[in-house]
């Protein structure tokens, strides 16, 4: 069965949260019971302490090039991330975490995520992909939820409180970025950083590569011909992404909160907080 549904006003708090904790606007204390998830993203890496109640206490997000289409190919560079967000959780919180929830793209392999984490001296209490892990935050019964990641486009359906079919197919924010590279002469980096900062001015380059995006969801979504249909990747921020889903699906209710870069990290991390809770129902 689902966990129970977070309504819009309790999930969008939350990514409020999150974001203030990435800008460094909050601080939060540690609380007995916390539990940390990590999210080893195509375009950055974020660990989120998560408290009991699913109120984020702690993020860290630093951007980077270790992960591609769900292959982590600066594995070295990724271990060495994840221990100094450890490092930098530690010294906010007080608390040294000796294990994390993680994830995975659908059809990859989960234990190139469980490497990093264990080579960086954690336990892996969970592993879940992602699209998944957005559905049991959530707590939905019948939906599909859309993640656009990095590097590719993940889906989960959801039927009857469960997750009936999920997919991965390569195309993503990353490929936003290739392509508005490739507009404007500049170096990838240079165009990474004009995404973030001026999406609504290069919305008209870049909305190829979202039509794609919706061809791909679109194959899958003959699973679930209507209902509601959820955004979730830090590359849904962009001005004119919510407008063409809607367009181009008009049969589903399409939800795109505020701050989707968030999602994903805050569902990795209430994942470790579903698992330890059926650990303890397990005994």
């Amino acid at each position: 069965m689902p966990s129970p549904s977070l309504s819009p006003d309790q999930l969008q708090q939350r990514l409020n949260a999150a974001r203030a904790l990435h800008r460094g606007e909050a601080r939060r204390a540690a609380v007995a019971g916390m539990r940390l998830g990590i999210d080893l993203g195509t375009s950055d890496v974020v660990s989120v302490a998560m408290a009991p109640d699913g109120e984020p206490l702690a993020l860290r997000l630093d951007w980077a090039d270790v992960v591609r289409d769900g292959v982590v190919w600066n594995f070295f560079g990724a271990v060495d991330i994840v221990r100094r967000q450890l490092d930098a959780l530690e010294q906010a919180l007080g608390h040294r975490f000796a294990a994390a929830a993680t994830s995975y793209p659908p059809g990859t392999d989960p234990r190139i995520s469980i490497n990093v984490l264990e080579a960086a001296g954690l336990e892996v209490s969970g592993v879940i992909d992602e699209p998944s892990a957005v559905v049991g935050l959530l707590g939905l019964s019948r939906a599909a939820v859309v993640d656009i990641g990095g590097g590719t486009t993940g889906i989960a359906i959801v039927e009857n409180g469960r997750v009936s079919h999920s997919a991965d197919e390569a195309t993503g924010g990353h490929h936003v970025s290739l392509a508005l590279a490739g507009h404007s002469g500049l170096p990838l980096a240079e165009a990474e950083i004009l995404k973030r900062e001026r999406g609504a001015e290069v919305w008209p380059v870049v909305r190829p590569v979202f039509e794609k995006m919706c061809d791909i969801v679109r194959r899958h979504l003959t699973r679930l011909p209507d209902g509601d249909l959820y955004l979730s990747g830090g590359s849904c921020s962009l001005p004119g992404v919510r407008e063409l889903f809607r367009r181009e699906f008009p049969a589903h209710r399409v939800h795109l909160p505020e701050h989707p870069l968030y999602l994903t990290p805050l569902a990795i991390a209430h994942h470790a907080l579903a698992a330890q809770g059926a650990n303890h129902a397990s005994r």
